[in-house]
């Protein structure tokens, strides 16, 4: 637990350095605003790190589209999540990217975008475990989850022990080697990563029926940009670039829940 309280910790510090370094008042030397996105970086296929070791993604590539469309310069700061939102409560970031979901508690606190994606939960536990079939059978469970996600709420409300995490990798390495019975999460994502580990020993046992809409949030007091990040949403699903970016990464449009 301390070790990854010192991740956290050191992921929230990067991310602070990033903000510094940039002078703290989102303009760059000529004038150009910069719009800084928080984002976890290793999350496929959202937010992650290509074989060249570039940031890409769907997440980031409608965040860069939507700072193009508003005429802001796109600078990511990237960090574990619980880090992200600290850094990102702390003013650290303008707005997150990273798939998040709106839920009523999350509005009380910040804005969020129209949707830009849809998804749906699913539950994965190692293909050996047979006693997770649904949300009933997570009472006493251990749920390896980041501890601020939707995820991780979904599963305490079934009474699941919620083991910390960083992100969806660290919660696949667990289940593989026993520690944990089970991992909530989204479907593109998991279905992403068996692309990527065909052998793994896992398996989805339940899954949703209904979709998961994400969004980008952005600060209560910052109303100027909601509004300017959901006219260049709007523009960008008019004009086929959300769907374009879509079938780029999924092969589908995951960006309308129709």
């Amino acid at each position: 637990m301390k070790k990854k309280t010192l991740l956290a910790a050191l992921g929230l510090f990067a991310l602070m350095i990033v903000a510094c370094s940039s002078g703290g008042d989102n303009t760059k030397e000529g004038g150009s605003p910069t719009l800084r996105i928080a984002t976890e970086g290793t999350y496929a296929p959202f937010s992650y790190h290509d074989e060249s070791g570039e940031l890409t993604g769907y997440d980031v590539e409608v965040a860069k589209a939507v700072a193009e469309k508003i005429g802001y310069e796109a600078q990511f700061v990237e960090a574990p999540w619980d880090a992200m939102l600290a850094a990102f409560d702390a003013n650290q970031a303008d707005v997150v990217f990273n798939q998040v979901g709106i839920t009523s508690e999350r509005q009380e606190k910040y804005l969020f975008s129209d949707p830009y994606s849809y998804s749906h939960m699913v539950l994965v536990t190692n293909k050996d475990n047979n006693s997770i079939k649904g949300l009933d059978d997570l009472n006493g469970k251990n749920a390896a989850q980041s501890l601020t996600s939707n995820f991780a709420g979904v599963a305490t409300e079934h009474g699941a022990n919620l083991v910390s995490v960083n992100g969806f990798s660290q919660a696949v390495d667990l289940l593989r080697n026993g520690q944990a019975d089970v991992t909530l999460n989204d479907d593109v994502a998991f279905l992403d990563y068996l692309k990527q580990q065909p052998d793994a020993p896992l398996k989805i046992v339940a899954t949703a029926k209904e979709g998961v809409a994400s969004a980008a949030m952005i600060h209560q007091s910052d109303t100027e940009l909601h509004v300017k990040i959901n006219e260049a949403l709007s523009a960008l699903r008019a004009d086929g670039t959300l769907a374009g970016i879509s079938e780029k990464f999924f092969g589908k449009d995951i960006s309308s829940d129709s």
